[in-house]
């Protein structure tokens, strides 16, 4: 009996195995059906179920991570990429160990992620990602050193679903957004709506407001995104999914692709006239066009035959009446093994695009290119801070003439989120001002002249002091750049200040304290600091005392030869006026015959007395003063000629 009952159990304990296991295998099914028509949170959710039940594989970890790593949740990507790498490492290929290096590079551990890439590259990753990876050792120093000057803010345009930049329209940006969806169908990638067409104006700052859907029979039930529009703004190219006449197309691997069509504008600013373009194919994507500057080029991305990744750039050029020529692919110079997407051609012919199979900060960035007169890549550089973060940034535009521009990104999302927001750049830029005063007394100067100048002693801009004393240069000036500050003012020593500009925009206060001369330019006795030289009353002979501060002055005569000086005499008011000019010309004469005594060229001295018509004081008549009131008035003063 007790063999029978140990064969009851054990036939019991097997059913209930290959129940259970059974059971898995139905959820692993269904789940791996999900993940391969791109459902990937429907995927995620049996997944999670299943391994919650105490069943784990190499796979289930595998498509589990890939379910957060393709929406790109790069935490919870990692931390089951790591559970794999951990419990599997020999069923583990070089794919896994690059994806699990990209999603810690998300996360800013940039250590972790290179020792990955390492085994990444022992395992015989691909041999492209494996050069630029082992070419670049300091690439983080790199991109510092290469990143633009901007600062980065939110737009106040982002609704509570994912929006992102498409193109600029006469003025107005055009944007995708999944926020109120023409249709009620839900995207199965990311359980959101499906994105359409919106546009926005723009003010001089690069501010958004009056955000609206895009006219015209443009949107569908499917995503709209990723628009160019031409010079005159008559035509538009926009990305779709395969939908036309309403009707939806699948290629050989059932899925609905994506798929470039133009428009052109008709009247009352509504886009008609759908043309899907030549190129397409139901069988691959083609998406995110953008236009050279002259119309000539239509730059896309596609994973069309001849693509080297996932996704690669690529070309046409217009020919006109709806003719193209045949695509061509841009080329290893700028495609990887990975995905290269939202191309953007600047004013100045320099393509700016987004890639993940670069050395980056982490999900995509935006990297940049010179294209030569001939088509020729320029040198690679990847945008740097604040453009791109360790998250997906991507779909960069830019303004040259009014330097601001907009890269979308999924930086801000909250945890879960799948949610990418629009982000507007401007040129990092100072305003430099401040406070001209005396140095020594700590007046404000009023008039003084301020001027700007470059690191090549090139004047940008002058101006003016005000009435308080502050001076602001109208011009913005760049950040982290070597400037040359001047001021001068009359009777004050020129200020000249060398200054680097801060590194982020802000105003930059500059105080321009001058050294100034507290003499007037002609008064000889303020600058050599002579006593009075006063008389007696009724007297014009030259005093004991007077005659030490006269000394002064012959002695600055005899210092310097060319000194020529004017003597001025003066009287109290006591006495008629007429008396008071005789004898203050005798004062002043008095004075002169002194010097000349003294061996000076009397060519180099004049003299006049002006009597009491110069009082220094209300000492005048019919004012009763004391003496020494008196005494102030009875003067000679000294004044340089040349």
């Amino acid at each position: 009996m007790k063999t029978t009952s140990q064969r009851i159990l054990l036939l019991a304990l097997v059913l209930i195995y290959t129940s259970v296991s059974f059971s898995q295998k139905s959820k692993i099914s269904k789940a791996e059906k999900d993940y391969d028509k791109y459902s990937y949170i429907d995927a995620r959710e049996i997944y999670l179920k299943v391994i919650e039940d105490g069943y784990s594989s190499a796979q289930v970890l595998e498509k589990l991570g890939d379910t957060y790593y393709y929406n790109g949740q790069y935490n919870e990507a990692s931390k089951w990429y790591s559970k794999l790498i951990a419990e599997y490492p020999s069923e583990v290929n070089a794919d896994y160990y690059y994806k699990a290096a990209q999603s810690l590079k998300s996360l800013e551990k940039y250590d972790e992620s290179n020792a990955l890439m390492e085994i990444y590259a022992e395992k015989g990753g691909n041999p492209m990602v494996v050069k630029l990876f082992k070419e670049n050792p300091n690439y983080l120093e790199k991109i510092r050193a290469n990143a633009l000057d901007l600062k980065i803010r939110k737009a106040n345009i982002n609704s509570d679903g994912s929006d992102f930049v498409s193109s600029f329209n006469n003025g107005n940006l055009v944007f995708s957004s999944t926020n109120n969806s023409t249709g009620d169908k839900t995207y199965e990638w990311t359980q959101e709506g499906y994105l359409d067409l919106y546009e926005a104006d723009i003010d001089d700052k690069g501010n958004l407001s009056n955000p609206r859907t895009i006219k015209g029979e443009v949107n569908s039930p499917y995503h709209e995104s990723s628009t160019t529009v031409s010079k005159d703004g008559s035509t538009m190219y926009f990305t779709r999914n395969n939908f036309i006449n309403g009707k939806k197309d699948r290629g050989k691997d059932k899925t609905i692709g994506l798929k470039i069509y133009k428009v052109t504008k008709g009247s009352e600013d509504r886009w008609e006239d759908i043309i899907e373009l030549p190129f397409n194919n139901d069988n691959y994507s083609v998406a995110y066009p953008t236009l050279s500057p002259d119309g000539k080029r239509l730059y896309f991305s596609s994973d069309m035959p001849g693509t080297l990744g996932m996704s690669d750039l690529w070309y046409v050029d217009v020919l006109g009446d709806s003719q193209y020529s045949e695509p061509v692919n841009l080329g290893s110079t700028i495609n990887t093994e990975a995905k290269e997407a939202f191309p953007f051609i600047s004013s100045d012919n320099k393509l700016y695009f987004s890639s993940d199979g670069r050395m980056g900060l982490g999900g995509l960035d935006v990297f940049v290119t010179q294209i030569g007169d001939n088509g020729e890549i320029g040198t690679i550089s990847n945008l740097g801070s604040p453009t791109n973060s360790p998250s997906d940034d991507f779909a960069f535009i830019y303004n040259l003439e009014k330097e601001f521009g907009y890269v979308s990104s999924n930086r801000d999302g909250l945890e879960g989120s799948v949610s990418d927001d629009i982000y507007i750049l401007n040129k990092c830029e100072v305003t430099i001002e401040g406070t001209v005063t005396n140095k020594e007394t700590l007046e404000i100067i009023e008039g003084a002249t301020v001027v700007l100048l470059d690191e090549n002693n090139k004047t940008l801009e002058s101006v003016v002091s005000g009435a308080d004393g502050r001076y602001r240069f109208k011009k913005n000036v760049d950040c982290g750049t070597i400037y040359l500050v001047r001021a001068s003012s009359t009777g004050c020593e020129f200020l000249e200040k060398v200054i680097e500009t801060p590194k982020e925009s802000q105003v930059y206060e500059l105080p321009m304290p001058l050294y100034c001369d507290p003499c007037p330019p002609n008064d000889l006795g303020c600058r050599l600091s002579l006593q009075p030289i006063y008389f007696d009353f009724d007297r014009f002979n030259i005093r004991p005392d007077a005659e030490i501060e006269l000394a002064k002055i012959l002695a600055a005569m005899r210092q310097y030869p060319e000194l020529i000086i004017h003597i001025e005499s003066h009287t109290d008011s006591r006495a008629p006026n007429k008396y008071n000019e005789l004898l203050s010309e005798k004062r002043a004469q008095s004075t002169l015959n002194w010097l000349v005594d003294q061996g000076i060229d009397r060519a180099r001295l004049s003299a006049k007395g002006y009597g009491e018509n110069q009082l220094v004081n209300q000492c005048a008549d019919g004012v009763k003063c004391t003496e020494e009131e008196h005494q102030l008035n009875r003067r000679s003063m000294f004044l340089i000629q040349n």
